[in-house]
């Protein structure tokens, strides 16, 4: 589901303010239309000018049947800089509207002509007994519509691409650079539309902003996880993410085989009956998407002792001006640090080599069809990051040994709960890649159902470009249906959990980057800000310079006269960098949004804690 906002057009504004029962208007509102694109329909919502847009989120996705609205936020629609001229595309669609029947204020807060609420106290959600969806106290503001008569539903239903135009039309970043500049479109939470001169007829989208997404739920969450696989899905076909090849034949399996139960599937199957959430319940347990790797439902071990890994793996520290591969180790995996050994035998002795892991920037480099199970890890010194490959043999010592690294990288160690289940995710993540072994096993069929075309990002087409379109068209529809044989028994939601959470695990995921220039350097880099730390990077090759955990953060301040943040660390560690291209209260924005998400728990209540998601967020108490 990709979803626009736009401010509608100013002779249809109410400029009279809320319809009254007498038909009248009271205070200035604004129309803003949601335009939900996979299914060519529009729905305008009525909000007061003065609400910020931390309000609208929250009315929309209350709306939407979307929990958390913390985690998502407005995005102005990036521009394609090559084409001077912006085509206006003439939607045929029916516009709907959501009169209010009441104003939009805060629930209990007074007068009608009332300022109206930033967020409304009553976050804790009820949900209908018969379909598990969130109740919605703001269903009282609106009035009749599809969305709140009963079928919220629509909006988890995911539709195919049906032309490879749609994805050619589409903007694609081509280098960090353009990536950055997308995030200069973020709008900020604590003010409104009006103060950021958003224009009549401006498209908004509707996207997941903070990359922390807390107790994803398949009995409550069907439209929250569609949206995030909607997002997800046109990140890898957009390449605003990177991906091989073998994980690109993934995720198309996986779109393909959720684009068939799409269309078979009836509307009681998409509300999930008792019946069906019991037979997966315990699976989807296990793909919660929590990337702190959360507290699971396994009984813990032995707790008495910490859990070690201890096996030959090849080492490797890339050093200028030298032409020296992999050399082999005995490695010793022991709480956040690896000591290397020349052999076995000397692993009672001083070791080799040895390197602890905590705040380092681990990265997979992993090829199955030609075997190769790399780890590349940047641990931080003094004087930046030193680079070191370690090389696995197979799959099982990789997901041992990957596992441990990224939980050593967050000062965990494999006596954490969530370690025996990274392991089993990386397992599946790299199983839901294998060929298929025996292609007889493919079923004979013609594939007029499958458009590979429009599974795939332009750049793996365009590997094939001195070939027929027909030879591609079969090539790629074949590698495709390979792929397909490993998901073909998921179910629906099963599914679409499967594709975020390999989304979640490809190197560059939950990363927005920022132009900034450091103080006391000589030329633009990047800010990376992800849910857990600022990297530094090098803007050409995004090459990570140095890391900063946010665990280690003592506080950060933003000089607003000359627009510089300032991040202070333990051990005196200061970072000052002013962004170049975008005003520095995103970024401000970024790192208070992901220091109160960090705070969320599930044996905390619902709510919502308005007050200090402000304070943390909006520059100013």
């Amino acid at each position: 589901m990709s979803t626009f906002l736009t401010p509608a057009e100013e002779g249809t504004m109410a400029l009279d303010g809320i319809r009254m029962p007498d038909g009248c208007y009271a205070d200035g509102t604004w129309e803003l239309q949601v335009h939900v694109t996979d299914l060519n329909r529009d729905v305008t919502l009525r909000v007061t000018g003065e609400v910020h847009i931390g309000g609208v989120m929250l009315k929309l996705v209350e709306k939407l049947d979307i929990r958390h609205p913390e985690e998502l936020s407005l995005l102005r629609k990036p521009r394609d800089p090559t084409k001077k001229k912006k085509r206006k595309i003439d939607d045929q669609s029916e516009d709907e509207v959501l009169e209010l029947e009441g104003p939009l204020i805060t629930p209990g807060s007074g007068s009608i002509y009332s300022s109206p609420g930033l967020y409304s106290k009553t976050m804790t959600p009820t949900y209908d007994s018969h379909d598990g969806s969130p109740l919605s106290p703001t269903s009282a503001w609106f009035g009749d519509s599809a969305l709140s008569e009963g079928n919220p539903g629509i909006l988890a239903v995911s539709q195919p691409i049906t032309s490879p135009e749609i994805l050619a039309k589409m903007y694609k970043p081509q280098a960090l650079l353009d990536k950055a500049k997308i995030n200069q479109g973020w709008l900020d939470s604590s003010r409104s539309l009006m103060e950021q001169d958003v224009k009549e007829n401006e498209a908004l989208l509707l996207r997941f902003k903070y990359y922390n997404f807390f107790d994803l739920n398949p009995k409550y969450d069907a439209i929250r996880i569609n949206q995030l696989y909607e997002q997800s899905k046109w990140a890898i076909l957009l390449e605003e993410i990177e991906c091989t090849e073998e994980e690109m034949m993934m995720f198309a399996a996986l779109q393909y085989h959720i684009n068939k139960l799409s269309i078979m599937s009836s509307e009681n199957h998409l509300n999930n009956s008792d019946k069906e959430v019991d037979e997966v319940d315990a699976a989807l347990s296990d793909l919660e998407i929590t990337l702190e790797g959360g507290k699971t439902s396994t009984i813990l071990g032995d707790i008495t002792s910490i859990p070690e890994l201890a096996d030959y793996i090849k080492v490797f520290k890339p050093k200028k001006l030298t032409l020296k591969g992999y050399k082999q180790y005995w490695c010793t995996f022991k709480d956040t640090s690896i000591s290397c050994y020349k052999s076995k035998d000397e692993s009672s002795g001083t070791p080799a080599h040895q390197m602890n892991l905590r705040g380092c920037e681990v990265t997979p480099d992993v090829n199955i069809s030609g075997q190769k199970f790399n780890i590349k890890l940047l641990i931080p010194v003094a004087d930046g990051m030193n680079e070191i490959w370690l090389r696995c043999d197979n799959e099982k010592q990789y997901a041992h040994w990957m596992a441990a690294c990224r939980l050593a990288s967050k000062g965990k160690t494999m006596a954490d709960s969530s370690y025996n289940l990274e392991v089993q995710n990386i397992l599946s993540f790299l199983k839901m890649q294998h060929l298929n072994p025996d292609p007889q096993l493919i079923p004979e069929q013609v594939t007029t159902d499958i458009n590979p075309e429009c599974l795939v990002s332009p750049r793996y087409l365009k590997k094939y470009k001195n070939k027929q379109p027909g030879y591609i068209r079969d090539l790629i529809t074949a590698r495709i249906l390979e792929a397909h044989q490993n998901v073909a028994q998921m179910s629906l939601i099963e599914a679409k959990m499967r594709f975020i959470q390999a989304w979640q695990s490809l190197p560059e995921f939950g990363i927005t980057h920022f132009i900034a220039r450091f103080q006391g350097g000589k030329k633009e880099e990047l800010i990376g800000i992800a849910y857990n730390r600022l990297i530094r990077m090098d803007a050409s090759t995004g090459d990570a310079i140095k890391t900063w955990r946010f665990s280690n953060m003592k506080q950060w301040n933003v000089n607003w006269e000359i627009k510089m943040v300032t991040v202070e660390f333990a051990d005196d560690v200061r970072v000052s960098f002013i962004c170049t291209e975008v005003d520095c209260k995103v970024v401000h924005e970024f790192i208070g949004g992901y220091i109160f998400l960090s705070t969320r728990a599930k044996d905390q209540n619902e709510s919502l804690d308005e007050e200090m998601f402000y304070k943390l967020t909006s520059g100013w108490v």
